[in-house]
This record gives structure tokens, C-alpha cells and sequence, in this order.
């Protein structure tokens, strides 16, 4: 997915979320909505989550979520190998050699 539907999927679950819960707490707050979830008529041994709610017994989970972290940037620098010939070294005399470097014996 790219960010903008990942942005807007997020918004709606977020949306839903508060919707669900704000129907809860007003179903906690207004017996007729409760009643109405239920069918018509509150059970005696009722634990829904409007109950739930009300009594406080909301518990949340703590979880491990592993984050990677992405590689923002590799940096490549080129390599440049530069080689030059020179043909002054080809016409030297046997026994002879560019001056810094050892003579072969």
C-alpha cells in the first residue's frame, strides 16, 4: 500500500474505533440504548462490554511490537582508476629503470 491509502486506512479504523466507543459509553450512560443492543431487555447475568465499561474492568494488553529501521540513504561513491602510459619508459636501455624504483638485477 502506498502512504496516502495506508494515511486514509488509518484514519478510518481510527474513526470506527471512536465511534464504537462512544456508542459504548453512551449505552452505559442510557439504559434504553443498552436495552436496545440487547434486543429489548437487559439479561439479568449481563457482561457485555457496555457493562464492562461501566464497571471499570477494561484491560489493556501490553505487546512487543520489533521496529526496523529502514536504511534512509546508502551513499555509492564512485571509483575512478586513472592509468597513463608513458612511452619515454619503453625505449629505455636494458638494465635501466624510472628513477624511484629498484634496479633489476
Amino acid at each position: 500500500m502506498n502512504r496516502s491509502v495506508r494515511r486514509h486506512f488509518h484514519t478510518a479504523i481510527a474513526v470506527l474505533s471512536l465511534a464504537l466507543w462512544m456508542l459504548m459509553v453512551t449505552a452505559e450512560a442510557c439504559p434504553a440504548l443498552h436495552a436496545w443492543l440487547h434486543g429489548g431487555a437487559i439479561p439479568d447475568d449481563d457482561d457485555c462490554a457496555v457493562v464492562a465499561i461501566a464497571h471499570g474492568k477494561v484491560e489493556t494488553v501490553d505487546c512487543i511490537v520489533f521496529v526496523t529501521v529502514p536504511v534512509p540513504w546508502v551513499e555509492v561513491t564512485p571509483r575512478f582508476e586513472i592509468q597513463s602510459f608513458s612511452p619515454a619508459i619503453a625505449s629505455l636501455p636494458n638494465g635501466r629503470a624510472p628513477p624511484g624504483l629498484p634496479l633489476a638485477s
